[in-house]
């Protein structure tokens, strides 16, 4: 009985030519050799089962090959490539970093390095999993990589290349592998089911290219395991039963369900797929995954995005025309966020029929949004005028119109007039607000104020409403800590917790229209500033003042201690009856009595 190989390594490619998916690595090997331009350290890094240590192989058997081809490839028949073959050819050696990654190690090869080679040209030191390496395994290497003899030659291989330290970076000539295609996995998995004589549907091959997510090797794996299963047979019904897929077909009668708003079928589908034992959260991926190709179909420039199995194409591109792009970017979200919170969820069938049902009815509530495609209701149309306030008039008459000056007259029935800059246009008067009856002794001339000028209006009105109200009331402590008492009373009635931080605060009179109101920490300053504006407001009307300033300090050495009623000690009790009864005092010393305390 022949010894079963598995196809990873029976196919395991010999040359660069047969190298799957990297070309633009090959390429420059190839050019490299035929110029006798080899670097003395390559860096080859990319995921796993790209063909990184089969390339590495591949380089070392073609630089010792005595009778290269003219296409910088290895014969496969001269003694090196022989030996090579056999695993016989001491001009190449492989360590392991994941379990050789001491000094020690190192070392060892170090020491190897320095023996030429008994046959062949170059020595190939092929260090795989190099980022396993420890910093002073590392360390050691440093001097051997940067300036080997010549016949040596180190090929480092890794598929984490940031946890390689800089300075082994610096000397190596780097090569970046890629992830294998779609399309070149399917084309290498049908040439190997031809020579071993297996029955493959392109379409299961195309699952498994997907499965394997860009790794050859995985994709052979997988292979092989459907090989045995169905006995040498590759359908696709058996590929999505050994590989736990949901059949597409699925998803598209949820889209038809789901468009017909249809949420009993749904249900019942789902069901279905229950009883298969399909997991929720891969039915959340596989909805999605579906509904993000057919967003693609929407588009002809990103058509060649769609990665699924031929047969089904056409579908995709007939279902993506039944339904809009508002209720596919909608559909996405609220799978996305089902998919989140799937492991939070204790009831996980019915985190999946809420789903449905927010699927079932998502194109009714797009159109009763408005239909936008990003399932918005427009607020537009709904968009209103702002409406101006009128300003009433600023400094009412407190004198008898009889009795007032005449350059008093026109400020009592102002009228704000609001000029153009030209002077050549006819000016656009707006009359806020209209004169009272009983005031017809209007002046021939009103006065005219410019819309901009705020300085010139303050100084006209705000004066003479001031002086209409009475003169300012002079700011002196007592009065100020009176409407201080005030103000914190009203904000104890409203249960104001700053009420506390008022009580705690010191004033300091500065001048007459400004004082300093000190707090012993940030805290009470933060709660005093919350209700600036309200204090304000209160003071400027209580001292009729409305210049009246105040800064709040923070004094934070000062601190302030509510009085308390301490308990007395015994000695603090005999001193104050000492004191009321003094004969107390004199019969203690008499009688020489000690108090105990």
């Amino acid at each position: 009985m022949e010894k079963f190989i598995v196809s990873a390594r029976k196919y395991r490619p010999q040359t660069f030519d047969t190298v799957v998916g990297q070309g633009h690595i090959t390429t420059t090997l190839k050019n490299a050799i035929k110029n006798q331009q080899l670097a003395h350290a390559f860096l080859f890094c990319g995921p796993r089962g790209v063909g990184k240590t089969t390339c590495a192989r591949i380089l070392a058997k073609t630089i010792n090959c005595e009778h290269p081809g003219a296409d910088g490839e290895a014969c496969n028949t001269c003694h090196s490539c022989v030996s090579f073959n056999e695993g016989t050819s001491l001009n190449i050696h492989e360590l392991d970093a994941a379990s050789n990654n001491s000094v020690d190690d190192i070392r060892t090869l170090v020491e190897q390095v320095r023996f030429a080679p008994q046959a062949g040209t170059y020595k190939v030191y092929i260090i795989d999993e190099v980022h396993m390496l420890s910093s002073s395994a590392f360390n050691a290497f440093l001097k051997t990589l940067e300036e080997p003899p010549g016949y040596a030659i180190f090929i480092l291989a890794t598929t984490e290349k940031h946890k390689i330290l800089p300075t082994i970076l610096s000397r190596c000539q780097i090569f970046d592998f890629k992830r294998i295609t779609t399309n070149d996995t399917v084309d290498h998995l049908e040439q190997i089911c031809q020579k071993e004589e297996v029955n493959a549907d392109r379409a299961a091959l195309h699952l498994i290219a997907q499965k394997s997510e860009g790794c050859m090797r995985d994709a052979l794996s997988i292979m092989d395991k459907i090989v045995s299963f169905t006995n040498g047979t590759v359908s696709y019904q058996n590929t999505l039963e050994h590989l736990n897929i949901l059949d597409a077909d699925y998803y598209f009668r949820f889209m038809e369900s789901m468009l017909a708003q249809d949420l009993g079928a749904a249900m019942m589908l789902y069901d279905d797929i229950d009883r298969k034992g399909f997991e929720g959260d891969l039915v959340l991926n596989g909805f999605a995954e579906f509904v993000r190709n057919l967003l693609v179909c929407k588009d002809q420039k990103v058509a060649n995005l769609l990665q699924v199995v031929e047969s089904f194409k056409d579908r995709y591109i007939a279902m993506a025309k039944q339904v809009s792009v508002a209720w596919l970017i909608n559909a996405l979200n609220i799978l996305n966020e089902a998919e989140m919170g799937f492991k939070a969820a204790r009831n996980k069938r019915l985190h999946i029929e809420l789903v449905l049902i927010k699927l079932s009815y998502l194109q009714q509530a797009i159109e009763l949004g408005g239909g936008a495609d990003d399932g918005k209701k427009k607020l537009v149309d709904t968009a209103k005028p702002v409406a101006f306030r009128q300003i009433p008039v600023i400094g009412a008459a407190s004198k008898p119109a009889a009795t007032r000056p005449k350059a008093e007259a026109p400020q009592a029935e102002a009228r704000l007039i609001i000029e153009d800059q030209p002077a050549t246009r006819p000016a656009s008067k707006a009359v806020v607000p209209p004169v009272q009856p009983g005031k017809q002794d209007q002046p021939a001339e009103q006065p005219k104020v410019k819309l901009g000028g705020l300085a010139s209006i303050r100084q006209q009105f705000v004066g003479k409403g001031l002086a209409a109200a009475g003169e300012p009331i002079a700011l002196v402590e007592d009065r100020l800590h009176a409407a201080w008492e005030a103000f914190t009373q009203q904000l104890r009635d409203t249960k104001n917790p700053a009420s506390q931080s008022f009580v705690m605060a010191r004033l300091q009179i500065n001048n007459h229209q400004h004082f300093t109101i000190v707090t012993n920490n940030n805290l009470e300053q933060k709660f005093i500033e919350g209700e600036r504006r309200p204090l304000s407001e209160y003071l400027c009307k209580v001292f009729n003042n409305r210049s009246l300033l105040f800064v709040i300090e923070v004094d934070e050495n000062v601190v302030y201690q509510e009085p308390t009623d301490k308990p007395l000690s015994s000695r603090d009790k005999f001193i104050a009856i000492a004191e009321e009864y003094p004969l107390i005092r004199e019969l203690k010393e008499r009688l020489r009595l000690e108090l105990d305390l």
